[in-house]
């Protein structure tokens, strides 16, 4: 059974730093496009920022120069590291793994950013 679980979300103050972490199982991790996302209430799921198997990286306008997303494939884990981070920043994170004929979605953690 696949299973991609989201750590580390929590409660920080605008301006401080959080690092989320995603732990996969069930699937060849090496082989897929991993990413987060995340969702405000009452708003749509956007991409946050992907990387792809051999180290390629994509961010949001949102959060380039804040956001760093690296992968661990032989811990099967995907980090967002997330800087200088507003309330803005405040949604639901979920990490995501695409591969060919497959979509893979987390449970979802919550991260809340206070002024």
């Amino acid at each position: 059974q696949v299973q991609l679980v989201e750590s580390e979300g929590g409660l920080v103050q605008a301006g401080g730093s959080l690092r989320l972490s995603c732990a996969a199982s069930g699937i060849t991790f090496g082989a897929y496009y991993v990413g987060w996302y995340r969702q405000a209430p009452g708003t749509r799921r956007e991409l946050v920022a992907r990387i792809s198997s051999g180290g390629t990286t994509n961010y949001a306008d949102s959060v380039r120069g804040r956001f760093t997303i690296s992968r661990d494939n032989a811990k099967n884990t995907v980090y967002l590291q997330m800087n200088s981070l507003k309330t803005e920043d405040t949604a639901v994170y979920f990490c995501n793994a695409d591969g060919v004929g497959a979509v893979y979605w987390g449970q979802g953690t919550q991260v809340t950013v206070s002024s």
